[in-house]
């Protein structure tokens, strides 16, 4: 009998112990979303304050650094490093690595000539996305792209930027984590779609800028035929891993809203450029 009452406390001690344990995890993941929500809402601020429309696709690289903008980078990289592997709100991913919060920087651009047909592939913590490289559209958009990413640029980046309201695209290539980014030059616009109806189709990779001729490092991939001004150069085609960028918008902003920051962490861990599969 008294065996029998120990071993009763030690699996109600053991039970107790899991509760606690669970618990825990509960409420260290419930700060980690509170502080997304954070950032989501600093990132607004940041964004009102430059004038930049919810629904405009801007690069804000270069322009001077203010205090929600520090206090976003150091919101987003206490973030990285609270994420844990449970953490993930889509079943393909995984944990990202810690994002680098900084921006290296070039004097020009690299010539328009060194553009090559390629593919472009984004190694990130949900999975890889394969990009068709369109060289003989966008040659400076594209030497530009192989070069940072050659240069290790994008790599430990995170993607910043999700929109799920009007249109349909996922936010990517800043090292800053919070839209300011850049990597000190900029190129031409090329390769812009005629105005109409789903004039940036599902699949399509494209610029962000902050008007004519300003586009840097930032890009975004379209998950759903999307409708938009004629003034984003289009650069690639996704050919491997479009679910992937569909998992992510399904999981939302981490807010609730229409754009902001992923509720599902997606991180690129490396960009590589090769021959076309």
């Amino acid at each position: 009998m008294t065996s029998s009452n120990r071993r009763e406390r030690e699996l109600a001690r053991a039970k107790f112990e899991r509760q606690q344990a669970r618990r825990s995890e509960r409420e260290h993941k419930a700060k980690v979303r509170q502080r997304v929500v954070a950032i989501a809402v600093i990132g607004a601020l940041v964004i009102a304050g430059g004038g930049w429309a919810i629904f405009t696709l801007v690069d804000r690289g270069g322009e001077a650094d203010t205090t929600a903008s520090s206090d976003l980078d150091q919101a987003a990289a206490e973030l990285v490093d609270e994420i844990q592997a449970g953490d993930s709100l889509v079943e393909i991913c995984g944990e990202p690595v810690p994002a680098r919060i900084d921006d290296l920087s070039y004097d020009s651009a690299p010539e328009a000539t060194t553009a090559a047909a390629g593919a472009l592939t984004l190694t990130t913590n949900c999975g890889d996305i394969v990009i068709d490289l369109l060289a003989d559209d966008a040659p400076a958009t594209v030497a530009s792209i192989d070069f940072l990413a050659t240069e290790g640029f994008f790599d430990a980046t995170a993607c910043h930027r999700l929109t799920t309201a009007g249109i349909f695209v996922l936010q990517c290539g800043d090292p800053a984590g919070n839209g300011t980014g850049g990597p000190g030059y900029q190129i031409p616009d090329e390769n812009l779609p005629a105005e109409g109806e789903a004039n940036y189709p599902a699949g399509t990779v494209a610029m962000a800028n902050a008007g004519p001729g300003t586009g840097g490092s930032q890009f975004f991939l379209v998950y759903e035929d999307t409708t938009l001004p004629s003034g984003y150069t289009i650069w690639g085609q996704i050919t491997e891993g479009l679910d992937i960028v569909r998992a992510v918008a399904e999981a939302g902003v981490a807010d609730g809203g229409g754009d902001g920051l992923p509720a599902q962490p997606i991180v690129i861990e490396s960009a590589t450029v090769g021959a076309v599969q």
